[in-house]
């Protein structure tokens, strides 16, 4: 670790921080630095709002948002027979629901770009490892653009 620039050791962190289920203080140690300069960078370069693009996809999304009209469904299914109608704000909710699924099952996201991005960069490492260090300094910089 002592052979790490100030760079590589927090490309590192960040790789720990979005890849696995550790603390502040655990990264510091690995990495060999102050839980408090973690803290710092994970301020500094959004490690926080990228870990949340990474791991809430846009299909999770999508289902949670379907779930929510299955349920606006059978409440107004359980209604007495000549009731089951939705009501005016019933029915601007799963209109606005169905919005956003359409919104989102068209638009690319954030954790879209990552998931090609890592695996590009994943197969990218076994054809050329120095060109995979490249792309993936000028990929995160494109990432933390876009956020």
């Amino acid at each position: 670790m002592a052979n790490l620039t100030i760079k590589q050791k927090r490309e590192w962190a960040a790789t720990l921080y979005l890849k696995e289920n550790l603390t502040q203080a655990e990264i510091a140690e690995k990495v060999g630095t102050s839980r408090q300069t973690i803290n710092n960078w994970i301020k500094a370069d959004k490690w926080k709002e990228r870990k949340t693009a990474i791991t809430l996809t846009r299909e999770e999304q999508v289902k949670h948002l379907y779930r929510q009209i299955e349920e606006l469904n059978d409440k107004i299914n359980g209604r007495e027979k000549g009731q089951r109608h939705a009501t005016p704000a019933e029915a601007d909710i799963i209109a606005k629901l169905s919005n956003a699924i359409k919104k989102m099952e068209t638009d690319v996201g954030i954790a879209d770009m990552v998931g090609v991005g890592t695996r590009f960069i994943n197969w990218l490492r076994n054809v050329d490892f120095e060109k995979a260090k490249d792309v993936t300094w000028l990929f995160d910089a494109f990432i933390k653009d876009n956020l």
